[in-house]
């Protein structure tokens, strides 16, 4: 029987990519958590049947155990010496079990993951998802490596396959676990000590980062030259002469001088000598040399700079033209192309464009240049177009970044743009003037990036020795500017200067400060730090200014690129790196009061923030609630903060009371048309009464991330409390389970007159009849299918019961009446086979004869068990 080769690719697309080349296009496909193509053709000599899945991105992640989640539970100096675990990155894609299943009976791995070094880890993960042991006789397990999806890529990189390199997958992991223990340690300090304290911190989270944090100081260190920059006025003279219909301002040796007296002297000597003589006339041929090859970097730089895109958008447009094959793979430090590159063919590629086609068929037809050395990181080939596209094809932004990496590539192969710079110099009245000019003779690679062109001026003919008199001699006043606010190019050339994050998490560290709010982005994409992020760097810089240079971050990226290079053993690293950040944290904590004074004079205190909107159940004050982020309620009298859910909007709910604890209940409702609203107790919503809580938050699925540092819901509201008389627990208002998860069906009690369940656990949403007066539950229990009774007390003008009855009972999965009047979204559509298909069991005076809509229910659907 032939073996079968499972083959593995980062993305669906690339495994789609790399099975149609393959296969010849003679292939079939299956579902499954990630498609899988099949075919049959040869491998290693002999035949074998293929499959070619893929991941979706990195298989795990890496977090804490459950021990150490809790804020308040959990010392951060703890979190340094904590183990870490690997779980799944998203367990609903059942990405591990996927694996697991198709590598049975397979003989043979090769694994497809991106070249890079988060590819090699991810090439670990996968080998551990799918159980194939290298050692294991009769199975092997290989590297593909490749640069782009073309077809000359796959065929090659399956001829030449080799071995996976487990120091560099090493090296990611020592990077993922020193980043999540300082970084969470210091986030979770900070966050805790300052959002107790002070009421408009405009930040969900006051987050550290080893990169992220250096990133912002770059930030904030341009921003504090600028407030301290004092100007200064100068003064610099421009003698004007006429020659040949030319009028021409001459520049000043001097360039500028700094006081009026000095300038008005030198301006009466040349007035009162009033000619000037020519010194020297010169004329130099001069080169503007094409291009590198562009590397991630060049190519996020010209993003921001030329084209208005931001680094993290510029990277995801990069990343889609690379997985649909328009381009190489776009993360790459190299600037040198490899000796055995095919420009031809590349070229070949793009001649019929029809913006670029006629440039690209001079090269072919009179030959192109050989590109410049460049940089070789030995990581990837400089970034290329592998196939022509159009602006219809791609979109307005891809197509834009598509463009210039293409005028890019043609242009490194272009000859080099050449001009003649011609310079005259004068004198007059014993100071040296001068004027220049510039005419092109070859536009070479200009003519592809006119961008970069070199600007042509005409000079009329002057002869040494030829005296000219002046026309007037302006005496013209400046004063010296501050720097601007950094760009994000400017910003980048910082980081890759320091060795701040890689090629590959550049644009991530930018995108992380400015949605933490420590920068805004003005016009010209340039960063201006806020009040929030200022402060946080001087705080840094008064207890240890080493926290947010970037010289420890790059003493970092030197240790893990010597583990990624075998010359250092990953576990001393790592406990090197956290042992000296430990000492940092302790040493912060004892001096946290520096970057407190700080915060004080920047931002209010909690008592004086926020208003009155509920009572407290301890001492009955009114609490006050505080609207700018992160939204929390605090107690003046108890000097206790309560944490509320995110993104949404807070009020008080009919002003009841939580029966476990005596505090008022609020409503809070997202944002949405199909937006949900839920009441809560503040006390129960910190401090869940009830085991098994925590363990429910983590399966909410209307916010798959329940972190503090972005979720909407991190507590107990109402519908998840199992109390069993509490009139707005999920007892009471609970209806059935859900189609579409484990969840229950919970009556929105504010939903009039578009009344609705909702699901406590995932996003579906059920609509009830519309325009009823009122709908409750009422506590009884269908004897089908074990779901709550519900009562609706229809709008007399469009009741669906006869003789003009309104109010009607019965259970929306068995009474056909009701059943007919609802509609399931975000979701499955459900029905109850068996005795629930019958005729209506309603309780009032009317019988519902309506049919059931749905589909693909479990017939029997109950409350979940607590």
């Amino acid at each position: 029987m032939a073996p079968k080769v499972l083959m593995v690719a980062e993305k669906p697309s690339i495994a789609l990519s790399i099975a149609s080349v393959l296969s010849g296009g003679q292939m079939s496909t299956r579902r499954g958590s990630t498609d899988v193509h099949e075919f049959e053709g040869i491998f290693r000599g002999g035949h074998a049947q293929f499959k070619v899945t893929s991941v979706i991105g990195h298989v795990f992640s890496v977090d804490f155990p459950h021990a150490y989640q809790s804020w308040e539970g959990t010392d951060p100096i703890d979190l340094f010496e904590a183990p870490v675990i690997k779980s799944e990155c998203n367990p609903k894609a059942h990405i591990c079990r996927h694996l697991s299943n198709e590598a049975r009976g397979c003989a043979y791995l090769v694994l497809w993951l991106d070249c890079d070094r988060e590819g090699e880890n991810i090439c670990y993960e996968v080998i551990e998802s799918t159980g194939i042991n290298e050692n294991e006789a009769g199975r092997k397990i290989f590297r593909a490596r490749f640069s782009s999806v073309t077809d000359k890529d796959i065929r090659n990189a399956m001829d030449t396959l080799s071995v996976p390199n487990k120091d560099e997958a090493l090296s990611v992991d020592a990077r993922q676990e020193i980043d999540l223990k300082v970084g969470v340690a210091f986030t979770r300090f900070q966050t805790r000590y300052f959002q107790g304290k002070y009421g408009n911190l405009d930040s969900r989270v006051i987050s550290y980062g080893p990169c992220q944090t250096p990133t912002l100081g770059f930030c904030v260190q341009r921003s504090m030259q600028i407030s301290t920059f004092k100007p200064e006025k100068f003064w610099y003279i421009s003698p004007v002469i006429l020659k040949d219909g030319y009028e021409l301002q001459l520049e000043w040796n001097r360039n500028r001088v700094f006081d009026l007296g000095v300038s008005t002297m030198f301006q009466k000597m040349v007035v009162n000598d009033g000619m000037l003589k020519v010194t020297d006339v010169s004329t130099k041929e001069e080169c503007k040399g094409r291009p590198s090859g562009l590397n991630t970097v060049n190519m996020l730089k010209v993003a921001s700079s030329s084209l208005g895109i931001g680094p993290h958008t510029a990277m995801h447009l990069a990343e889609r033209l690379y997985t649909q094959g328009f381009i190489s793979y776009p993360r790459t430090e190299s600037t040198a192309y490899p000796t055995s590159f095919d420009f031809r063919s590349v070229l070949v590629s793009q001649q019929n464009n029809p913006i670029w086609g006629n440039e690209v068929r001079v090269l072919l037809a009179d030959g192109f240049a050989k590109p410049r050395q460049g940089h070789d990181a030995g990581d990837h080939p400089p970034i290329t177009p592998m196939r022509p596209a159009t602006e219809d094809m791609l979109g307005n932004d891809a197509w834009r970044l598509y463009q210039y990496i293409c005028q890019h590539f043609i242009g490194s192969v272009s000859p080099d743009c050449r001009y003649t710079r011609t310079t005259v110099d004068f004198f007059c009245g014993g100071e040296m003037f001068s004027c220049g000019g510039q005419r092109v003779s070859s536009k070479g690679f200009t003519s592809i990036m006119p961008w970069l062109a070199v600007s042509e001026k005409n000079l009329p003919r002057f002869k040494k020795g030829e005296k000219i008199n002046i026309a007037k001699v302006d005496l013209n006043e400046g004063s010296t500017k501050p720097p601007d606010y950094l760009s994000e190019s400017e910003l980048i050339s910082l980081m890759e200067k320091h060795g701040i994050g890689t090629d590959a998490s550049i644009a991530v560290h930018i995108n992380n400060i400015c949605e933490r709010n420590y920068v805004q982005v003005n016009s010209g994409r340039r960063l201006a730090p806020t009040v929030l992020g200022t402060t946080l760097i001087r705080g840094y810089q008064c207890i240890d200014p080493d926290l947010c240079l970037p010289d420890i971050r790059g003493f970092i990226e030197h240790q893990i690129t010597l583990v990624a290079k075998g010359k250092a053993n990953y576990t001393r690293v790592v406990q090197h790196v956290l042992q000296q950040f430990r000492q940092k944290f302790s040493y912060f904590v004892k001096k946290i009061e520096n970057m407190d004074a700080l915060f004080e004079a920047q931002f209010s205190p909690l008592a004086d923030s926020g208003r009155l909107l509920s009572k407290c159940g301890k001492c009955s004050r009114y609490m006050k609630y505080i609207s700018t982020r992160p939204t929390r309620l605090y107690c003046i009298g108890c000097e206790e903060v309560y944490n509320l859910p995110q993104n949404g909007t807070i009020k008080l709910y009919k002003e009841l009371i939580c029966p476990l604890d005596g505090f008022e209940l609020l409503l809070f409702s997202m944002v949405g048309p199909d937006a949900k609203s839920f009441p809560l107790c503040p006390f129960c919503y910190n401090s869940p009464p009830f085991e098994g809580i925590d363990n429910l938050l983590a399966s909410l699925t209307i916010n798959p991330n329940t972190n503090p540092k972005k979720g909407i819901i991190t507590g107990m509201p109402c519908f998840l409390c199992p109390h069993p008389t509490c009139r707005h627990s999920m007892i009471t208002q609970g209806v059935c389970a859900c189609p579409e998860c484990t969840g229950t069906l919970v009556l929105d009690p504010v939903s009039a007159p578009k009344w609705r369940l909702h699901c406590n656990l995932c996003n579906c949403l059920v609509l009830l009849p519309q325009g009823a007066h009122r709908i409750s539950t009422t506590g009884k229990r269908c004897v089908t299918c074990d779901s709550t009774i519900i009562e609706v007390d229809f709008n007399k003008n469009n009741t669906p019961l006869g003789g003009g009855e309104t109010l009607y009972q019965g259970c929306i999965l068995c009474d056909e009446l009701l059943h007919s009047l609802v509609e399931v979204k975000h979701g499955k559509s459900f029905s109850v086979r068996g005795r629930g298909r019958g005729r209506g069991r309603g309780r009032g005076r009317g019988r519902g004869r309506g049919r059931g809509r749905g589909k693909n229910v479990d017939p029997k659907m109950s409350f979940r068990d607590f």
